[in-house]
């Protein structure tokens, strides 16, 4: 194949073999995340048939990581985790750390190092959001509370795996990392505890930097560019803010791509077209995050699971067996039901995306031998694709307690429910509040009933807020044409030879000029308080020239309102 054509064959071919393969796995009620990974399996290296470019699939794959850690951040709720944080932060917290140590223990028996051992048991210990968050949708247990604080616990072990991300290279020289090792250098010149200062003080400034300057500035540059109306731009500006983050951050003060994207993600989740921004964003998330599951499946040699039966078996034993008992053993611990404690079991019997990452990063900094990453990929494959199972032996179990084991944490719960009601009342009025106020709009200005949500969504955006107190000329005679008037309170009078015209609340003045390209040809002045929203030439020609329909009634309107405009003609009070 010629070189200059392999990127368009790696990303054609992925996407062919992921879709088929996809399709598959969830015609057989599995994950279509198992039928991505049998895809790359069977363009790797391992297998027989094409071979894709390696190279080219990881750099593909790098983006799919940032794009899935800006998903993450974007969805990242700050309150949902204050409310779960009495049982998802300890949960997790010891979760990882015994989880962890189960893993260097059973290394340990393989003759493993430590820097193997702590490897192999970070990446086992975190669990897949993607797989997580696709069983609770199938089961309508997103939004409750057991969901949420699944969701919550898996929050807390992603962001620790962004720490793991940070601090492992640092500490790879000490762990006993083989071969050239990226950050070698500096750990043999730098004494190891003042790089992880270094390193802490870096990302502090980092956080810092996002957390004050990001929330005015991102939700800015969004709304600006909201403006233009145009949905390709806006997109584009999405992706560039957490590319763009992502780059810089690594770059400028030596992060990882996934905390920088987090971040730009998190900060974007503030901004009220955050929901804009996760849809236009979402199918370049969902493309990319296959290829990175693809190129994941590229590196998994088949082999393992003849050649190692029993290792592999008892990894999936630790994952959905250990993890699971971990979990369902600190939930309850803490005090919360059993049906908690088995929802949450049951979300972790699984790894995922952030074990791939972690495994790889150990394979490239030399902790980690190829062996050992095989194992974690076929043990993330199995806990995957037996992660239904695991769902349905939750939902066996608590209808087997639910009459033999006493009740409690109730009143935990409660507290946990009505706090989580709480937060979803605040969001949803804050949704609401938005569709009331487009909702207004159209009840004020009829007009715009000819419009969808998401051009009202553009025309808030673009009005600007303007008011005049009594007397106060708004347009005169001979004027520019330079605006659109909509009244939303107030009343003002169109000053004309003989026949002076009131407008009220609903009613808009100052199309004429901005149709014809002509000046004004009468005065407004406002006889009460008035309240204006106010649509500037440019933004009125663009979002017209979208809008055709809208463009003629207001066309229409304007021929209507120039014959009464004649002196001597009565104004009938309908016209405006």
């Amino acid at each position: 194949m010629h070189q200059d054509m392999a990127l368009v064959a790696t990303v054609a071919i992925s996407f062919v073999l992921a879709a088929g393969c996809g399709y598959f796995a969830d015609r057989l009620r599995l994950p279509p995340l198992v039928g991505y990974l049998v895809a790359g399996i069977l363009m790797g290296p391992f297998t027989p048939g094409f071979t894709a470019d390696t190279a080219l699939a990881t750099q593909l794959a790098e983006i799919g990581v940032i794009l899935l850690m800006f998903g993450v951040g974007l969805h990242f709720s700050a309150a949902d985790l204050v409310a779960v944080r009495g049982v998802a932060i300890p949960g997790a917290i010891g979760q990882i750390i015994l989880a962890t140590l189960l893993g260097i223990g059973l290394c340990t028996l393989w003759g493993w190092n430590l820097g193997a051992g702590l490897v192999f048991g970070l990446s086992i210990s975190v669990a897949s959001t993607v797989v997580l968050l696709k069983a609770l949708e199938e089961r309508n247990l997103v939004n409750s509370p057991n969901g949420r604080v699944a969701i919550g616990w898996l929050i807390v072990e992603d962001l620790a795996m962004v720490l793991v991300l940070v601090l492992l290279p640092i500490v790879a020289e000490v762990l006993g990392a083989q071969g050239t090792v990226a950050h070698g250098a500096a750990a043999a010149s730098t004494p190891v505890a003042l790089t992880i200062v270094l390193t802490l003080v870096k990302l502090g400034a980092f956080a810092v930097l996002a957390i004050v300057l990001g929330p005015r500035i991102v939700p800015w540059l969004l709304t600006l560019v909201a403006r233009t109306g145009s949905r390709e731009l806006f997109t584009l500006t999405v992706l560039a803010i957490a590319l763009g983050i992502a780059f810089g951050s690594a770059t400028l003060f030596g992060v990882s791509f996934a905390l920088g994207a987090f971040f730009a993600g998190v900060v974007m989740s503030e901004s009220h077209l955050s929901h804009r921004a996760a849809e236009d964003s979402l199918p370049l998330q969902n493309a990319f995050s296959v290829l990175f599951f693809v190129s994941v499946g590229m590196l998994f040699n088949p082999k393992i699971l003849i050649e190692q039966p029993l290792a592999v078996l008892a990894i999936l034993a630790l994952i959905t067996l250990g993890k699971s008992l971990i979990a369902a053993g600190f939930v309850l611990m803490l005090r919360y039901p059993m049906s908690m404690a088995l929802t949450v079991a049951a979300s972790l019997a699984q790894i995922g995306e952030f074990s791939f990452i972690v495994a790889g990063l150990g394979v490239s900094l030399g902790l980690m031998s190829q062996e050992g990453y095989d194992l974690i990929l076929a043990g993330a494959i199995l806990s995957i694709t037996l992660n239904p199972l695991m769902f349905w032996a939750a939902a066996k179990l608590k209808t087997a307690f639910s009459g033999s084991v006493p009740i409690y944490g109730e009143r935990k719960i409660k507290i946990l429910s009505r706090d989580l009601d709480v937060i979803k009342a605040r969001n949803d009025e804050k949704e609401s509040q938005q569709q009331l106020k487009q909702q207004q709009l159209v009840h004020t200005f009829p007009l715009f009933s000819e419009v969808n949500d998401h051009a009202l969504e553009e025309l808030l955006l673009l009005f600007r807020p303007a008011s005049a107190s009594p007397g106060d000329k708004v347009i005169r005679v001979g004027e520019r044409g330079d605006a659109m008037f909509f009244i939303s309170s107030g009343a003002a009078e169109v000053r004309l030879p003989g026949n002076d015209i009131l407008l009220e609340a609903g009613a808009f003045f100052g199309e004429m000029a901005l149709l014809s390209g002509g000046l004004r040809t009468a005065d407004v002045i406002a006889v009460d308080f008035c309240q204006f929203l106010k649509l500037d030439r440019r933004d009125f020609n663009i979002f017209m020239a979208r809008h055709p329909r809208l463009r003629a009634a207001v066309s229409d309107m304007a021929r209507e309102r120039k014959k009464m405009n004649v002196p001597g003609t009565i104004n009938s009070g309908t016209v405006e």
